[in-house]
């Protein structure tokens, strides 16, 4: 008789025979979830899981937080609309007024809300198509190493080849420039894009708009400079161009405040939102911009699932019970201190390779020699009761992204199995 290990499920299974091989997270974590709550996964015969993952930025909250889980369950049981397409309901209504109030207003942000449909990469493509629209322009400059979508549009703005390769078709209207210190401070910031669009033989066409993250999450926590945003954001006003800040990952607290640029000082004039902003990992997604940009015609950008009211509940919970005074922020900030600390010290003690780290607020990476060994911390971390995974054009770092409701003793749990993780693949592989 064959005993199983609660590592080594039945083979093999429906996700294998009926599941498509698209399949990906699925692979790296081969265990059954049952269940979550906080900032913990079980699976199927109750083993924990501390989740250092968090949806990929989806729930800055934890899993199934109570306050906003309790918000659900009350909408729910008392026949709130469930489905509502862009038709008004209380619990949009309740939604606005409560991110008008905790977000816009305390930041005296001037934009306009659009419900693009429920995810990210829809986010971005309303954004691109309303940049195109206002300026009547075609051309979108994004940057190295940048991610913004699985969508046609949204991957024409992506650097990653492999992402870009599952497109099939040429994905056109879009120019790469430097991220900041992609060319390790080589050449001033800002000097070759400047030069292509002062030249009218560079071949570069007028941009609409530059899409940018401030902190690269799939390219492998890549962090820009708050000078270099600032710069970007000047550059972006003398040459007449939009200056679109994609936040869907790294916003709704996840660097410290709310959104990323505001250490930059910087009002982008488009933003795009989605991930944590249901707070539940419910599917919702937003797209803000200055209100003289507000010229669409009824109907031009929509989606049968932009009005997913119990995603509006969750959303409102969370900034009620989150957002409403600076506690969650500095609590980010003093945690951040904690983590670049620890990563600090075990890139000290690494033996083997010469390991760097990066990164704000509660996301950080750490950056290996080769993608190899940076899977390898992946896997060993998975063993010991860990979910974190890579990124990176080589899939060499180590991303780390806790909620940012674990308290210090998850934190400094994490951060041990991390480094055991670390310390057995150098002795694995010096052996």
């Amino acid at each position: 008789m064959t005993i199983l290990s609660p590592l080594s499920p039945l083979s093999p299974s429906v996700f294998e025979t009926v599941e498509s091989e698209v399949r990906s997270y699925c692979r790296a974590w081969p265990v059954v979830f049952e269940r979550a709550s906080g900032t913990r996964l079980y699976d199927e015969h109750g083993r924990p899981f501390l989740d250092f993952f968090a949806g990929a930025g989806s729930l800055n909250y934890g899993h199934n937080n109570p306050v906003l889980k309790r918000a659900l369950l009350d909408y729910l049981a008392s026949d709130g609309v469930t489905h509502g397409l862009d038709m008004s309901t209380t619990a949009k209504r309740d939604f606005l007024e409560t991110f008008r109030a905790t977000v816009l207003e305390p930041r005296a942000l001037p934009y306009k809300v659009m419900f693009p449909g429920p995810t990210g990469t829809n986010a971005v493509e309303a954004a691109l198509k309303l940049a195109r629209k206002v300026t009547g322009r075609e051309t979108v400059v994004s940057f190295t190493n940048a991610f913004h979508g699985m969508s046609l549009g949204s991957l024409a703005v992506t650097g990653n080849a492999a992402k870009r390769a599952g497109a099939g078709v040429s994905l056109p209207n879009a120019t790469r420039m430097p991220y900041d210190r992609y060319l390790d401070g080589q050449m001033p910031d800002f000097l070759w894009f400047e030069r292509m669009l002062a030249d009218p033989g560079s071949g570069l066409d007028h941009p609409a708009a530059v899409i940018v993250e401030t902190v690269q999450g799939e390219g492998g926590i890549n962090v820009a400079r708050a000078e270099w945003l600032r710069g970007l954001a000047a550059l972006c006003r003398r040459h007449d161009m939009l200056l679109i800040v994609d936040d869907i990952q790294m916003g709704c607290g996840r660097t410290g405040d709310f959104f990323s640029f505001e250490e930059a000082g910087i009002t982008p004039d488009i933003v795009t939102l989605s991930k944590s902003i249901s707070g539940y990992g419910l599917p919702m997604a937003l797209c803000l911009f200055r209100a003289e940009l507000d010229q669409w015609e009824p109907g031009e950008h929509n989606g049968t699932f932009r009005g997913n009211n119990p995603a509006f509940v969750t959303a409102t919970a969370a900034l009620d019970a989150y957002w409403r005074d600076g506690t969650l922020r500095d609590r980010t900030l003093g945690r951040a201190t904690r983590v670049e600390q620890a990563l600090g010290e075990l890139c000290g003690d690494d033996g083997r390779t010469a390991l760097t780290r990066r990164g704000r607020g509660l996301v950080w990476g750490l950056e290996f020699a080769d993608g190899e060994r940076a899977s390898a911390v992946c896997r060993r971390a998975f063993e010991l009761g860990l979910l974190v995974e890579t990124s990176g054009p080589y899939d060499e770092v180590v991303k780390l992204l806790p909620p940012l409701t674990a308290t210090d003793d998850e934190l400094d749990e994490g951060l041990g199995i991390l480094a055991r993780a670390v310390r057995h693949t150098a002795g694995r592989a010096a052996g």
